[in-house]
């Protein structure tokens, strides 16, 4: 028996090719750089990262219109490098987590900061407040055999032109390779994996009518309108 609906695999643009990157799972790291940690009320030491989810379906493209999500009054920007995985694996060495990686790009990870809050004095998942609809922003990815491996470029946002996020990926905590070995200790990298490396300090609130753009040097940027 045919079922009488279809699910559609979310896709991701690859600058330079027709073809478009399935995504299987997103993965995002938390207070990955020293200043965003302090902002948020936590430790700049290197201990272990943490992780959380998004559901692939949160995509929203580079230059998409997004209407605000309902049950927050505190909508955050959180601009990131990510990391689109064209392999994976269990264990991976650290010395061999860059082989997996497909190619890069920028995103935005959405938080519905007041539900982050509340769920953290309760002692709750932050599922409602990273998880949402159109939460996770993401631009063309650009392949890591035509870019390299970026180690040292500016990250920056602004809200309707005013700079709100400043920073360099070379202040990572954690760089991507560390990362990406991390990772793969707690569950199985598999190819289609995207993961967002977390954001540097300056996050803050966004309203209805304001234009979002954000950019990683060398790998793309991001321009959505909020409405």
């Amino acid at each position: 028996m045919s079922l009488p609906f279809s699910v559609a695999v979310p896709t991701v643009e690859i600058v330079g090719s027709d073809d478009r990157f399935p995504v299987r799972r997103i993965f995002c790291v938390g207070r990955n750089y020293a200043e965003h940690a302090r902002e948020m009320g936590g430790s700049p030491e290197r201990e272990p990262p943490f992780f959380f989810s998004k559901p692939a379906d949160a995509l929203v493209e580079a230059n998409a219109d997004i209407a605000m999500p309902p049950r927050t009054a505190n909508l955050h920007h959180e601009i990131e490098l990510v990391v689109a995985l064209g392999s994976g694996g269990r264990d991976i060495a650290q010395d061999r987590a860059i082989e997996t990686i497909f190619g890069y790009a920028v995103g935005n990870d959405l938080t519905r900061r007041d539900l982050q809050a509340d769920a953290k004095a309760a002692g709750r998942p932050w599922d409602m407040a990273k998880g949402f609809d159109a939460s996770a922003v993401i631009s063309p990815i650009r392949r890591a055999d035509e870019i390299g491996h970026p180690a040292k470029a500016r990250i920056w946002l602004t809200v309707n032109g005013e700079a709100r996020q400043e920073g360099d990926i070379a202040d990572m905590i954690w760089p991507v390779a560390d990362i990406v070995a991390e990772l793969s200790t707690y569950v199985e990298l598999k190819a289609g994996d995207l993961i967002y490396s977390g954001t540097p300090a300056g996050v803050g609130r966004i309203v209805a009518g304001d234009l979002v753009e954000g950019g990683v040097e060398g790998v793309g940027t991001i321009a959505n309108r909020f409405i």
